[in-house]
């Protein structure tokens, strides 16, 4: 059974390799892994040769020279590739795309794939992956198709339908003029290559290229074929011709030294031993032979035909390695770059959690500052509006809703004892004013920006709407968010405590000194829309007109 798994394995290889000193170099890492059972980097070695699609069944071929115990651990390392076609449906027409990125085209030499996935976009959630190849769109084949065609393809529809399978290897070639190579998905080097004696390989060197070939010998006539042939050794087993003479008819038809014959008058020459090999060569004088052109040639070279193989395998070796450590370098700082941007976005989720928790804990100060407000708003009001007469004020003359003469205000201690003395005069007035007294306005603006102004804080009863009309801004000539208009009836105009030509300086506690108007009508809005029964209004007393200087002389 083992025999018979690694003459597979063998062919397998001859097949899908050409390259001599890579077929070396597998053979090689599979024997370094027995002796050290380093799975990581066997794998990692064997994706620097097996490194093109084509080449993909090779990992199915080694995977019975894996001990059982690491067989599950194989699996998981290597490529998962699919032959089923998967079909999905994007829509074009959506806000954020596609989601996805394709390299590749017919003037690449290759096929479409995937290079990119953008995270939670369509094609991540629908399951596709980097390294699908896509095989059809919209139900056309693409495998003649340039990348603009397939590019226009897609633009057809709104709705645009992919056939893929997964390859689990990406095309890379920036220009049409370079070779084509690939690069693997996930890709695995093993950073302890030269303490494992792990040797690595990448793209072929160009090795000989075996073909099979079939030719016709008439031997009537003829003194006879002219070859000597003979058996392969054990790790090379078959029947090779190792000797031509020069002029006869079997140099005449181009057979040559080292070409191995497989097939004689339809009799198997792959598992024949010399002496039978020699009795079907003499049985006929007919003979139809195929042989695999220069398939054992090392088998019958000089010793400085050997010594020149052996120079030239040893400096593809050393290519080979300088590949490896090439992949290796790219690998680090690759990983490097990978947590660079690991520490980056661990960063920013705890600057997020402390923005998050700093605004937990403010909300919770407003809030607190809010109940306290209302006891006392209900302590002082309430209770004296309790104790008030029950008896009916005396009938006033018809209410006239043009504003009172306007009054200098000084200080928030006048403003007081004006509010008592208005509340006495007219208890059937709606709202009252109210200015926080201990309010400190240096505990939110600077000095020079409250120099010489009387900054109050008001807090007015959300009742209804606040209809308060704003101008200027930071960007305006005014540079500043004034107050144009108090509307009658609204809950500014009810509280009593602000007219135009006021200042808004902040609300709820935001700074609006260097707001534009629009920011400015936004902050008032959200602030009256939150919740709460009150909003906390900072404003800059406007200073008495001067009548004197209004007055119209005729």
């Amino acid at each position: 059974m083992e025999r018979k798994v690694a003459r597979e394995f063998r062919h397998k290889v001859e097949l899908l390799i050409d390259n001599e000193a890579e077929k070396d170099y597998l053979y090689d890492v599979l024997r370094m892994y027995h002796q050290s059972m380093d799975l990581p980097v066997l794998v990692g070695d064997l994706k620097l040769v097996i490194n093109e699609p084509n080449r993909l069944p090779l990992f199915d071929a080694i995977r019975p020279l894996i001990p059982l115990k690491h067989q599950v651990e194989y699996d998981q390392l290597t490529p998962k590739r699919s032959r089923k076609l998967k079909e999905v449906r994007l829509d074009r027409t959506h806000p954020e795309g596609l989601g996805l990125s394709v390299r590749g085209g017919l003037e690449f030499g290759c096929g479409l794939f995937i290079s990119q996935i953008v995270k939670d976009g369509q094609a991540g959630n629908v399951g596709l992956q980097v390294g699908d190849e896509i095989v059809r769109i919209n139900g056309y084949s693409i495998s003649s198709c340039i990348h603009e065609e397939v590019i226009n393809l897609i633009k057809t529809k709104k709705t645009v339908s992919l056939k893929v399978r997964h390859v689990g290897m990406i095309p890379v070639k920036s220009s049409s003029d370079e070779p084509l190579k690939w690069q693997f998905v996930d890709q695995f080097v093993s950073e302890s290559g030269e303490k494992k004696n792990s040797v690595a390989g990448m793209a072929s060197l160009g090795g000989k290229e075996i073909k099979e070939k079939k030719v016709f010998l008439s031997l009537v006539g003829t003194k006879g074929m002219g070859i000597s042939i003979s058996s392969g050794p054990t790790q090379k087993p078959g029947i090779y011709i190792s000797n031509v003479k020069p002029g006869s008819l079997s140099a005449e038809v181009g057979l040559q030294v080292g070409d191995q014959i497989v097939e004689v008058n339809g009799v198997d020459f792959t598992n024949v031993d010399h002496k039978e090999a020699v009795r079907v060569l003499k049985s006929s004088r007919s003979l139809t032979i195929t042989v695999l052109t220069g398939a054992g040639s090392e088998l019958f070279m000089t010793d400085e035909e050997k010594l020149a193989v052996e120079a030239r395998r040893e400096l593809e070796r050393q290519e080979l390695m300088h590949q490896k450590k090439v992949a290796l370098e790219t690998n680090k700082i690759l990983k490097e770059q990978q947590e660079k941007e690991r520490m980056r976005k661990v960063e920013n989720s705890q600057k997020v959690a402390e923005e998050e928790e700093r605004y937990r804990k403010e909300m919770e100060i407003i809030e607190a500052t809010e109940r306290k407000h209302n006891r006392e708003w209900e302590e002082d009001w309430g209770s004296r509006e309790k104790s008030k007469s029950p008896s009916p004020a005396p009938s006033p003359s018809p209410p006239s809703h043009s504003p009172p003469p306007p009054k200098p205000r000084s200080s928030a201690a006048e403003a007081d004892t004006i509010e008592e003395e208005e509340d006495e005069e007219d208890e059937g007035r709606e709202g009252f004013q109210k200015y926080v007294d201990d309010f400190d306005p240096y505990s939110m603006f600077t000095p020079e920006q409250i120099a010489g102004r009387d900054v109050r804080l008001l807090r007015i009863k959300k009742n209804g709407h606040l209809d308060l009309a704003v101008e200027g801004g930071i960007d305006s000539p005014l540079g500043k968010l004034v107050v144009s208009t108090v509307y009658d009836g609204g809950s500014a105009d009810k509280h009593g405590g602000v007219v135009a030509g006021d200042e808004i300086m902040a609300v709820n506690g935001k700074i609006l000194t260097d707001v534009t108007l629009t920011e400015g009508q936004n902050a008032l809005t959200r602030a009256w829309n939150s919740g709460g029964d009150w909003i906390d209004l900072v404003i800059a007393v406007s200073p008495p007109k001067e009548y004197e200087d209004e007055v119209t002389f005729f």
